[in-house]
């Protein structure tokens, strides 16, 4: 099964983990499923009852998953956070190699968190000024203006 960093280097069907535990062919302890979305526990748990919620239609990145399928993921987690939620939780997606996703197939983390359970998520803040700020926001705003139409 695919479990390469590359980016798209997972675009078949054939070679991803995720798509074999939809269709079956490989084991996974679920804790929801539908028509469009399935959640089973993660193999390599960050804290107990870490799930990975994944959309049953192939999709490598967010660019390449419906938005319908990318609210049913969210619903879904949503709802299993609420569940699994001790002290905290952690609603996680790497989108690219270089976000830290390593099987190319979009799925959401979710992680129970719980008092010195030594999970961290590492983060070096910048502190660009509000002009800054302001450019990238107006950027950003064009590119969804033009990805809404």
């Amino acid at each position: 099964m695919c479990r390469s960093r590359a980016p798209r280097a997972c675009i078949s069907t054939v070679d991803c983990i995720f798509c074999a535990i939809v269709a079956g062919a490989a084991e996974a302890s679920f804790v929801y499923q539908d028509d469009t979305v399935v959640a089973f526990m993660d193999l390599f748990p960050v804290t107990p009852g870490h799930l990975l919620v994944v959309p049953r239609r192939h999709a490598v990145g967010l660019q390449d998953l419906p938005e319908p399928d990318g609210v049913a993921v969210w619903r879904v987690a949503h709802r299993l956070g609420r569940v699994v939620r001790h002290d905290g939780v952690n609603l996680f997606l790497a989108d690219g190699a270089a976000a830290g996703q390593e099987v190319f197939h979009v799925h959401l983390h979710v992680i129970p968190r719980f008092e010195g359970d030594g999970f961290k998520l590492t983060i070096n803040p910048g502190h660009p000024a509000r002009a800054e700020l302001d450019e990238m926001a107006g950027s950003i705003r064009a590119a969804l203006d033009t990805d809404l139409s």
